[in-house]
């Protein structure tokens, strides 16, 4: 009827993100392969910053993008692809080979306004404080648990907010978490597996929130005899349909498994291009970071992470990341700071909006516009191409010169300023 209320419907779904994981045999060469598209506004810049492993004082305090919460004892190392304006990160990897990417969801359950941890604190707090995928599933949901999840996600006034889903990945295995307020179910992964903005977890439920089902029936979102699906329960989402829909999730399971078998840290890059899926997204929201990891099963082989570190993968370069210890800080894919005097952190928050582009961002942002008319495109793509060669010979042969690895993603930030200049 045209009378019903508007919250009956589903709010429509913005635009974001898509993560996507291989594990062997999908993925070539024993090796699981990660890759994320960070969609964002599309004035917000992304950075790529190395944060060192520490240890803090009992008692410690942490401040997060909003709040306050208790520190722990040691922080792993991690390189975290962030907006520039708040603490947490959309995507990112520690020194341990972990990985973690985010997605907004949207479900049944009330989004709270309240300042609380953002999906992406969540990503980083996973990283820093867990050495096995598990685990960070395990950090993340425990920190749901305590603090719960909320607070604008723009560096705005104007208010969007959302759950989260991860995928999160290491050198042995995959799990997908996805959260409806405090509540989540997570699901190993096989094969390969991507996520987008919704909930896609079905009946496969490998661990769960412990009132999971309980909360669902006290809400008559299910009736406690048909089998559990959490998705179709916790959101509007027709799941029999969710791989035959032509929505981006759906475009993403169809490119990964065009290439099952075979995918490589190439093909993962060739996915996270790909424009006509919607997976490169263009226009208000855009792709403004993306990454790619391979991590090798093989403990004695590093893990290596591609970062773009500016707007839309088509017309970047990935850039290769591997931890070693004393690494030449990333200062030109890091932002400007502005301490206590930051429009995040006064109140009322969003005043005004500082610049907070790094040099990388701004070079790339000037020579993105010419790049297609002259030569620049393929110099750039001959230069990530060099690189992904180098790092298959690492892999392949296994032997590492720490003393270059310190320098390697910021050298060849410099390869490419060059070519922009």
């Amino acid at each position: 009827p045209a009378s019903s209320p508007a919250s009956m419907f589903p709010r429509p779904s913005p635009r974001s993100c898509d993560t996507f994981v291989a594990l062997p045999p999908a993925a070539a060469g024993g090796r699981v392969v990660f890759g994320k598209n960070s969609d964002r506004p599309a004035d917000e810049v992304q950075e790529i910053v190395h944060v060192p492993a520490a240890a803090h004082p009992p008692g410690a305090a942490l401040e997060c993008t909003y709040i306050k919460i208790e520190q722990v004892e040691k922080t792993h190392a991690v390189v975290l692809s962030r907006p520039s304006w708040l603490w947490g990160a959309e995507m990112g990897a520690n020194e341990h080979g972990v990985c973690i990417g985010n997605e907004a969801v949207w479900g049944r359950e009330e989004i709270c306004d309240d300042e609380a941890l953002l999906g992406m604190d969540l990503v980083r707090l996973g990283l820093e404080r867990a050495d096995t995928a598990e685990k960070a599933l395990t950090v993340i949901v425990d920190l749901l648990e305590k603090y719960g999840q909320g607070g604008n996600c723009m560096e705005s006034h104007m208010v969007f907010t959302y759950h989260n889903s991860f995928l999160i990945a290491d050198r042995k295995e995959a799990w997908v978490l996805e959260t409806s307020g405090k509540y989540w179910a997570a699901e190993k992964v096989e094969g390969v597996r991507n996520i987008s903005n919704q909930l896609s977890i079905t009946t496969k439920i490998d661990r769960e929130h412990p009132e999971l089902k309980e909360y669902a029936k006290s809400k008559g979102w299910w009736d406690g005899e048909k089998e559990f699906d959490f998705a179709a329960t916790y959101s509007y989402v027709n799941t029999a349909r969710m791989t035959t829909s032509r929505g981006r999730y759906c475009e993403g399971y169809k490119l990964l498994n065009k290439h099952k078998g075979s995918i490589t840290s190439e093909i993962m890059m060739e996915i996270l291009r790909d424009k006509e899926s919607g997976i490169n997204m263009e226009g208000g929201f855009m792709t403004t970071g993306s990454m790619v990891s391979v991590l090798p099963q093989q403990p004695n082989l590093p893990c290596i992470h591609f970062f773009t570190g500016t707007p839309d993968p088509a017309r970047s370069v990935f850039k290769p990341f591997i931890f070693v210890p004393n690494i030449t800080q990333l200062l030109k894919t890091s932002s400007p700071t502005f301490g206590h005097d930051d429009p995040v952190k006064k109140q009322p928050r969003f005043q005004n909006k500082p610049d907070r582009r790094h040099e990388l961002y701004k070079k790339h942002e000037s020579a993105a516009v010419v790049m297609e008319t002259i030569e620049m495109l393929k110099e750039i793509q001959q230069l990530e191409k060099q690189k992904i060669s180098e790092m298959e010979s690492i892999l392949q042969n296994g032997c590492l010169d720490i003393n270059q690895m310190v320098n390697l993603f910021s050298q060849c930030v410099d390869e490419e300023l060059k070519i922009y200049s």
